[in-house]
Protein backbone atom coordinates (compact mmCIF):
# COMPACT_ATOMS: atom_id res chain seq x y z
CA UNK A 1 0.00 0.00 0.00
CA UNK A 2 0.86 3.60 -0.18
CA UNK A 3 1.87 5.21 3.10
CA UNK A 4 -0.84 7.06 3.80
CA UNK A 5 1.41 10.33 4.68
CA UNK A 6 -1.80 12.85 4.78
CA UNK A 7 -3.85 10.60 6.96
CA UNK A 8 -0.72 10.31 9.26
CA UNK A 9 0.14 14.30 9.19
CA UNK A 10 -3.48 14.87 9.70
CA UNK A 11 -3.15 13.24 13.48
CA UNK A 12 -0.61 15.66 14.22
CA UNK A 13 -1.44 19.42 15.08
CA UNK A 14 1.89 20.74 15.07
CA UNK A 15 2.52 20.02 11.46
CA UNK A 16 0.37 22.64 10.94
CA UNK A 17 1.48 25.53 12.98
CA UNK A 18 3.58 28.68 11.07
CA UNK A 19 5.55 31.25 12.85
CA UNK A 20 5.11 34.85 10.91
CA UNK A 21 3.04 32.83 8.17
CA UNK A 22 6.59 30.67 7.19
CA UNK A 23 6.07 26.84 7.61
CA UNK A 24 7.72 24.56 10.17
CA UNK A 25 9.62 21.58 9.02
CA UNK A 26 10.65 19.20 12.06
CA UNK A 27 13.51 17.37 11.23
CA UNK A 28 14.91 17.42 14.95
CA UNK A 29 13.14 14.35 15.60
CA UNK A 30 15.77 12.12 17.13
CA UNK A 31 15.94 14.69 20.21
CA UNK A 32 12.04 14.32 20.79
CA UNK A 33 8.85 14.26 17.80
CA UNK A 34 5.84 15.88 17.70
CA UNK A 35 3.00 13.81 19.19
CA UNK A 36 -0.82 12.96 17.62
CA UNK A 37 -3.88 14.93 18.83
CA UNK A 38 -5.08 11.66 20.28
CA UNK A 39 -1.80 11.48 22.81
CA UNK A 40 -2.27 14.97 23.81
CA UNK A 41 -6.10 14.88 24.27
CA UNK A 42 -5.74 11.31 26.18
CA UNK A 43 -3.41 13.33 28.87
CA UNK A 44 -6.04 15.88 29.27
CA UNK A 45 -8.32 13.71 29.71
CA UNK A 46 -6.78 11.90 32.16
CA UNK A 47 -6.06 15.26 33.98
CA UNK A 48 -9.73 16.59 34.11
CA UNK A 49 -11.46 12.71 34.67
CA UNK A 50 -9.14 10.80 36.62
CA UNK A 51 -6.36 12.73 38.63
CA UNK A 52 -6.19 11.17 41.78
CA UNK A 53 -3.25 8.89 43.61
CA UNK A 54 -3.52 5.15 43.50
CA UNK A 55 -4.42 2.74 46.21
CA UNK A 56 -7.77 3.91 47.16
CA UNK A 57 -11.82 3.07 46.32
CA UNK A 58 -13.48 5.56 44.71
CA UNK A 59 -13.97 6.47 41.62
CA UNK A 60 -11.17 8.61 40.33
CA UNK A 61 -8.39 6.82 41.67
CA UNK A 62 -10.07 3.13 40.50
CA UNK A 63 -9.76 5.14 36.68
CA UNK A 64 -6.43 6.15 37.29
CA UNK A 65 -5.52 2.17 38.07
CA UNK A 66 -7.02 1.69 35.07
CA UNK A 67 -4.85 4.12 33.43
CA UNK A 68 -2.02 2.73 35.15
CA UNK A 69 -2.63 -1.02 33.96
CA UNK A 70 -3.19 -0.43 30.35
CA UNK A 71 0.34 1.52 30.29
CA UNK A 72 2.06 -1.23 31.42
CA UNK A 73 0.13 -3.28 29.34
CA UNK A 74 0.32 -1.50 25.67
CA UNK A 75 4.47 -1.16 26.41
CA UNK A 76 4.72 -4.66 26.80
CA UNK A 77 2.83 -5.37 23.75
CA UNK A 78 5.28 -2.44 22.02
CA UNK A 79 7.96 -4.22 22.94
CA UNK A 80 7.50 -8.34 22.98
CA UNK A 81 7.39 -8.66 26.76
CA UNK A 82 5.73 -11.78 27.91
CA UNK A 83 4.02 -9.91 30.83
CA UNK A 84 3.26 -6.04 31.94
CA UNK A 85 4.53 -6.82 35.18
CA UNK A 86 8.46 -6.43 33.07
CA UNK A 87 7.38 -2.89 31.97
CA UNK A 88 8.79 -0.51 34.43
CA UNK A 89 7.78 3.44 33.60
CA UNK A 90 9.86 6.15 35.08
CA UNK A 91 10.93 9.92 34.22
CA UNK A 92 13.45 9.57 31.42
CA UNK A 93 15.93 6.67 30.35
CA UNK A 94 18.89 7.89 31.75
CA UNK A 95 17.25 8.30 35.26
CA UNK A 96 15.99 4.81 35.08
CA UNK A 97 19.25 3.56 33.91
CA UNK A 98 20.95 5.42 36.95
CA UNK A 99 18.59 4.07 39.14
CA UNK A 100 18.67 0.33 37.93
CA UNK A 101 22.87 0.42 37.81
CA UNK A 102 22.56 1.02 41.50
CA UNK A 103 20.38 -1.43 41.73
CA UNK A 104 22.44 -3.92 39.51
CA UNK A 105 25.56 -2.72 41.58
CA UNK A 106 24.48 -4.09 44.72
CA UNK A 107 25.40 -7.52 43.05
CA UNK A 108 29.36 -6.56 42.03
CA UNK A 109 32.11 -6.51 43.91
CA UNK A 110 35.31 -4.77 43.12
CA UNK A 111 37.43 -6.43 40.59
CA UNK A 112 34.39 -7.00 38.15
CA UNK A 113 34.56 -6.22 34.76
CA UNK A 114 31.49 -3.84 32.46
CA UNK A 115 31.79 -3.54 28.94
CA UNK A 116 30.20 -0.21 27.61
CA UNK A 117 30.51 1.24 23.80
CA UNK A 118 31.79 4.12 22.20
CA UNK A 119 28.27 4.08 20.40
CA UNK A 120 26.39 4.81 22.64
CA UNK A 121 24.38 7.50 24.08
CA UNK A 122 25.85 9.09 27.00
CA UNK A 123 22.91 7.92 29.49
CA UNK A 124 24.08 4.41 28.64
CA UNK A 125 27.78 5.05 29.38
CA UNK A 126 27.88 7.71 32.15
CA UNK A 127 25.71 5.71 35.04
CA UNK A 128 28.06 2.69 34.38
CA UNK A 129 31.24 4.46 34.53
CA UNK A 130 30.27 6.10 37.75
CA UNK A 131 28.58 2.82 39.22
CA UNK A 132 32.34 1.75 38.43
CA UNK A 133 34.33 4.65 40.16
CA UNK A 134 31.86 3.98 42.94
CA UNK A 135 32.36 0.36 43.43
CA UNK A 136 36.25 -0.06 41.89
CA UNK A 137 35.28 -1.85 38.78
CA UNK A 138 36.88 -2.33 36.11
CA UNK A 139 35.86 -0.74 32.71
CA UNK A 140 36.52 -1.89 29.11
CA UNK A 141 35.61 0.43 26.11
CA UNK A 142 34.26 -1.76 22.81
CA UNK A 143 35.10 1.00 20.09
CA UNK A 144 32.57 0.63 16.79
CA UNK A 145 34.20 -0.12 13.34
CA UNK A 146 34.42 2.87 11.41
CA UNK A 147 33.76 1.22 8.02
CA UNK A 148 30.94 -0.59 9.04
CA UNK A 149 29.74 1.86 11.39
CA UNK A 150 28.51 -0.91 13.63
CA UNK A 151 29.82 -2.35 16.84
CA UNK A 152 31.01 -5.79 15.69
CA UNK A 153 30.98 -9.51 17.15
CA UNK A 154 34.52 -9.99 17.04
CA UNK A 155 35.53 -6.74 19.01
CA UNK A 156 33.08 -7.67 21.90
CA UNK A 157 34.90 -11.04 21.90
CA UNK A 158 37.96 -9.74 22.29
CA UNK A 159 37.01 -7.71 25.70
CA UNK A 160 35.22 -10.41 26.97
CA UNK A 161 36.45 -12.41 30.71
CA UNK A 162 35.13 -14.40 33.04
CA UNK A 163 35.41 -11.55 35.00
CA UNK A 164 32.34 -9.51 32.87
CA UNK A 165 30.13 -9.11 34.88
CA UNK A 166 27.71 -6.57 32.30
CA UNK A 167 27.48 -5.09 28.78
CA UNK A 168 25.62 -2.49 27.58
CA UNK A 169 24.76 -1.67 24.10
CA UNK A 170 22.82 0.17 21.88
CA UNK A 171 20.30 -0.72 19.14
CA UNK A 172 20.86 2.48 17.16
CA UNK A 173 22.85 5.30 17.34
CA UNK A 174 21.68 8.98 17.99
CA UNK A 175 24.54 10.41 15.82
CA UNK A 176 25.53 7.68 13.07
CA UNK A 177 21.69 6.48 12.69
CA UNK A 178 23.98 2.67 12.54
CA UNK A 179 21.68 -0.64 13.82
CA UNK A 180 23.63 -2.81 16.04
CA UNK A 181 23.13 -6.41 15.51
CA UNK A 182 21.75 -6.39 19.16
CA UNK A 183 20.46 -10.09 19.09
CA UNK A 184 24.50 -11.45 17.89
CA UNK A 185 26.38 -9.12 20.07
CA UNK A 186 23.93 -10.40 22.84
CA UNK A 187 24.34 -14.08 22.41
CA UNK A 188 28.01 -13.48 22.46
CA UNK A 189 27.89 -11.75 26.17
CA UNK A 190 25.37 -14.02 27.47
CA UNK A 191 27.57 -17.12 26.41
CA UNK A 192 30.76 -15.24 28.97
CA UNK A 193 27.68 -14.89 31.87
CA UNK A 194 27.51 -11.29 31.49
CA UNK A 195 23.96 -9.21 31.67
CA UNK A 196 23.50 -7.44 28.56
CA UNK A 197 21.57 -3.70 29.21
CA UNK A 198 20.54 -2.71 25.88
CA UNK A 199 19.36 1.23 24.57
CA UNK A 200 16.87 1.54 22.11
CA UNK A 201 16.02 5.21 22.11
CA UNK A 202 16.78 5.90 19.20
CA UNK A 203 15.58 2.41 17.39
CA UNK A 204 12.31 2.35 18.68
CA UNK A 205 10.85 5.13 16.60
CA UNK A 206 11.60 3.27 13.33
CA UNK A 207 11.84 -0.40 14.24
CA UNK A 208 10.12 -3.18 15.94
CA UNK A 209 11.53 -4.43 19.44
CA UNK A 210 10.98 -7.80 20.31
CA UNK A 211 12.75 -8.00 23.69
CA UNK A 212 11.97 -11.91 23.87
CA UNK A 213 13.55 -12.87 20.16
CA UNK A 214 16.87 -10.12 21.38
CA UNK A 215 17.40 -12.12 23.71
CA UNK A 216 18.73 -9.58 26.43
CA UNK A 217 17.78 -8.74 29.92
CA UNK A 218 17.00 -5.29 29.88
CA UNK A 219 15.84 -2.32 27.33
CA UNK A 220 15.12 0.81 27.38
CA UNK A 221 13.46 3.49 25.67
CA UNK A 222 11.95 6.73 25.53
CA UNK A 223 8.41 7.83 24.43
CA UNK A 224 8.94 11.20 23.40
CA UNK A 225 10.95 9.62 20.59
CA UNK A 226 8.28 7.50 19.35
CA UNK A 227 5.24 9.87 19.31
CA UNK A 228 4.45 10.15 23.11
CA UNK A 229 4.66 11.86 25.93
CA UNK A 230 8.18 12.69 28.35
CA UNK A 231 8.47 9.23 29.72
CA UNK A 232 11.03 6.62 29.57
CA UNK A 233 10.23 2.56 29.91
CA UNK A 234 12.46 -0.19 31.17
CA UNK A 235 11.57 -3.33 30.53
CA UNK A 236 13.48 -6.01 32.72
CA UNK A 237 13.63 -10.15 31.88
CA UNK A 238 11.03 -11.06 34.60
CA UNK A 239 13.41 -13.52 36.52
CA UNK A 240 16.39 -10.84 36.45
CA UNK A 241 14.16 -8.05 38.53
CA UNK A 242 12.24 -10.39 40.48
CA UNK A 243 15.57 -11.59 42.17
CA UNK A 244 16.70 -8.05 42.40
CA UNK A 245 16.42 -5.50 45.59
CA UNK A 246 15.70 -2.05 44.57
CA UNK A 247 16.16 1.25 46.56
CA UNK A 248 12.90 1.83 47.37
CA UNK A 249 10.85 3.07 50.21
CA UNK A 250 10.39 0.71 53.15
CA UNK A 251 6.71 1.34 53.06
CA UNK A 252 6.12 1.21 49.28
CA UNK A 253 5.00 -2.01 47.29
CA UNK A 254 6.89 -4.91 47.08
CA UNK A 255 5.04 -6.07 44.37
CA UNK A 256 6.12 -5.80 40.61
CA UNK A 257 6.61 -3.03 38.19
CA UNK A 258 5.51 -0.50 41.61
CA UNK A 259 9.13 -1.28 43.90
CA UNK A 260 11.12 -0.17 40.69
CA UNK A 261 8.67 2.70 39.79
CA UNK A 262 9.77 5.40 42.78
CA UNK A 263 7.12 7.78 44.11
CA UNK A 264 3.67 9.03 42.73
CA UNK A 265 3.34 8.00 38.85
CA UNK A 266 3.05 10.11 36.43
CA UNK A 267 -0.56 9.04 35.62
CA UNK A 268 -1.65 11.61 33.24
CA UNK A 269 1.63 10.93 30.71
CA UNK A 270 1.11 7.30 30.96
CA UNK A 271 -2.56 7.87 29.67
CA UNK A 272 -0.45 9.68 26.94
CA UNK A 273 2.06 6.74 26.99
CA UNK A 274 -0.98 4.39 25.61
CA UNK A 275 -2.44 6.81 23.34
CA UNK A 276 1.38 6.72 21.49
CA UNK A 277 1.27 3.32 21.37
CA UNK A 278 -2.67 2.96 20.02
CA UNK A 279 -1.41 5.42 17.29
CA UNK A 280 0.78 2.80 15.86
CA UNK A 281 -1.92 0.26 16.58
CA UNK A 282 -4.17 2.77 13.98
CA UNK A 283 -1.45 2.76 11.75
CA UNK A 284 -1.31 -0.79 11.58
CA UNK A 285 -4.44 -1.69 11.07
CA UNK A 286 -5.26 1.44 8.34
CA UNK A 287 -2.59 -0.89 6.48
CA UNK A 288 -4.81 -3.68 6.63
CA UNK A 289 -3.67 -5.48 9.09
CA UNK A 290 -6.90 -7.25 12.01
CA UNK A 291 -4.62 -8.79 14.37
CA UNK A 292 -3.90 -8.20 17.39
CA UNK A 293 -2.24 -5.25 19.17
CA UNK A 294 1.39 -6.47 18.45
CA UNK A 295 0.55 -7.78 15.13
CA UNK A 296 -0.46 -4.16 14.19
CA UNK A 297 1.86 -2.12 15.79
CA UNK A 298 4.48 -4.43 13.74
CA UNK A 299 2.42 -3.78 10.17
CA UNK A 300 2.73 0.12 11.15
CA UNK A 301 6.64 -0.29 11.84
CA UNK A 302 6.66 -2.67 8.03
CA UNK A 303 4.73 0.33 6.29
CA UNK A 304 6.84 3.35 8.21
CA UNK A 305 10.15 1.93 7.14
CA UNK A 306 9.09 0.99 3.52
CA UNK A 307 8.07 4.69 3.61
CA UNK A 308 11.20 6.42 5.59
CA UNK A 309 13.82 4.55 3.82
CA UNK A 310 13.65 6.40 0.24
CA UNK A 311 13.35 9.32 2.35
CA UNK A 312 16.71 8.58 3.96
CA UNK A 313 18.39 7.83 0.86
CA UNK A 314 17.08 10.69 -1.34
CA UNK A 315 19.05 12.95 1.88
CA UNK A 316 22.25 10.80 1.97
CA UNK A 317 22.65 11.01 -2.08
CA UNK A 318 22.05 14.49 -2.25
CA UNK A 319 24.03 15.34 0.95
CA UNK A 320 27.06 13.42 -1.07
CA UNK A 321 26.75 15.46 -3.58
CA UNK A 322 28.38 18.55 -1.52
CA UNK A 323 32.13 18.80 -2.09
CA UNK A 324 34.12 19.28 1.24
CA UNK A 325 30.89 17.30 3.45
CA UNK A 326 31.65 14.06 4.79
CA UNK A 327 28.26 11.74 6.06
CA UNK A 328 28.81 10.04 9.33
CA UNK A 329 27.37 6.97 9.07
CA UNK A 330 26.49 4.66 6.25
CA UNK A 331 26.06 5.79 3.02
CA UNK A 332 25.35 2.72 0.88
CA UNK A 333 22.04 2.13 -0.50
CA UNK A 334 22.24 -1.41 -0.16
CA UNK A 335 22.42 -1.21 3.63
CA UNK A 336 20.12 1.35 4.34
CA UNK A 337 18.04 -1.35 6.23
CA UNK A 338 20.95 -1.14 9.15
CA UNK A 339 20.40 2.63 9.82
CA UNK A 340 17.79 4.61 11.31
CA UNK A 341 17.05 7.89 9.04
CA UNK A 342 19.17 9.70 11.05
CA UNK A 343 22.06 11.52 9.47
CA UNK A 344 25.03 13.50 10.95
CA UNK A 345 27.87 15.27 8.84
CA UNK A 346 30.40 18.01 9.07
CA UNK A 347 31.65 20.34 6.18
CA UNK A 348 35.27 21.22 5.74
CA UNK A 349 35.89 24.56 7.72
CA UNK A 350 32.42 25.35 8.55
CA UNK A 351 31.55 24.90 12.03
CA UNK A 352 28.25 23.12 12.41
CA UNK A 353 26.55 25.55 14.54
CA UNK A 354 26.93 28.11 12.12
CA UNK A 355 24.44 25.80 9.17
CA UNK A 356 22.31 25.42 11.45
CA UNK A 357 21.96 28.51 12.87
CA UNK A 358 21.07 29.62 9.20
CA UNK A 359 18.62 26.54 8.29
CA UNK A 360 16.89 26.99 11.70
CA UNK A 361 16.35 30.87 10.86
CA UNK A 362 14.52 28.99 7.70
CA UNK A 363 12.48 27.62 10.02
CA UNK A 364 14.22 24.30 9.64
CA UNK A 365 14.71 22.22 12.30
CA UNK A 366 17.57 20.43 13.65
CA UNK A 367 20.52 20.03 15.68
CA UNK A 368 24.22 20.69 15.76
CA UNK A 369 26.39 19.54 18.62
CA UNK A 370 28.06 15.87 20.31
CA UNK A 371 23.96 15.11 20.68
CA UNK A 372 25.34 13.02 24.26
CA UNK A 373 27.27 10.99 21.16
CA UNK A 374 30.36 11.77 23.35
CA UNK A 375 32.15 8.58 22.69
CA UNK A 376 31.33 8.94 18.99
CA UNK A 377 32.74 12.48 18.90
CA UNK A 378 35.92 11.48 20.53
CA UNK A 379 36.31 8.34 18.47
CA UNK A 380 35.85 9.79 15.49
CA UNK A 381 38.27 12.94 16.42
CA UNK A 382 35.24 15.78 15.59
CA UNK A 383 35.83 18.14 18.06
CA UNK A 384 33.05 17.61 20.76
CA UNK A 385 32.45 21.36 21.07
CA UNK A 386 31.71 21.07 17.84
CA UNK A 387 30.10 17.81 16.97
CA UNK A 388 27.72 17.78 14.20
CA UNK A 389 24.76 18.86 12.16
CA UNK A 390 22.10 16.15 12.51
CA UNK A 391 18.79 15.82 10.28
CA UNK A 392 16.60 13.36 11.51
CA UNK A 393 13.51 12.00 9.29
CA UNK A 394 9.93 10.98 11.02
CA UNK A 395 7.46 9.26 9.35
CA UNK A 396 5.16 12.62 9.22
CA UNK A 397 8.01 14.08 7.08
CA UNK A 398 7.45 14.46 3.36
CA UNK A 399 9.94 14.08 0.25
CA UNK A 400 8.89 17.79 -0.42
CA UNK A 401 10.10 18.96 2.84
CA UNK A 402 13.69 16.41 2.57
CA UNK A 403 14.00 18.78 -1.10
CA UNK A 404 13.29 22.22 0.57
CA UNK A 405 15.89 20.91 3.71
CA UNK A 406 18.82 20.09 0.84
CA UNK A 407 18.13 23.49 -1.07
CA UNK A 408 18.97 25.09 1.87
CA UNK A 409 21.70 23.01 2.91
CA UNK A 410 23.43 23.43 -0.69
CA UNK A 411 22.81 27.30 -0.57
CA UNK A 412 23.71 27.90 3.30
CA UNK A 413 27.01 26.25 2.84
CA UNK A 414 27.55 27.89 -0.40
CA UNK A 415 26.96 31.51 1.39
CA UNK A 416 29.24 30.45 4.57
CA UNK A 417 31.65 29.56 2.23
CA UNK A 418 31.42 32.51 0.46
CA UNK A 419 31.88 34.90 3.10
CA UNK A 420 34.75 32.56 4.10
CA UNK A 421 36.47 33.90 1.28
Amino acid sequence: MDFPIETVRGKFPALDLTDKGRRRIYLDNPAGTQVPQAVADAVARCLLTTNANLGGYFETTLAAQKVFDDAHAAMADFLGAASAEEIIIGANMTTLTYHMSRTLGRGFKPGDEIIVTRMDHEGNVSPWLQLAEDLGLVVRFLPFDEKSWQVEETALSALLTDKTRLVALNYASNLTGSINRVKALTAIAKQAGAVVYVDAVQFAPHGLVDVQDLGCDFLVCSAYKFFGPHMGILWGRRDIIDALKPYKCRCSSNGLPERFELGTPQIELMAGLTAAVDYFAELGAAAGEGGSRRQKIAKAYEVSIAYENPLALRLIECLSDIEGLTIRGITDPERVSERVPTVSFTVDGIVPETIVRQMNAENIFLWSGHNYAWEIVHQLGIPAEQGVVRIGIAHYNTAAEIDETLESVHRVIAMLRQQRA
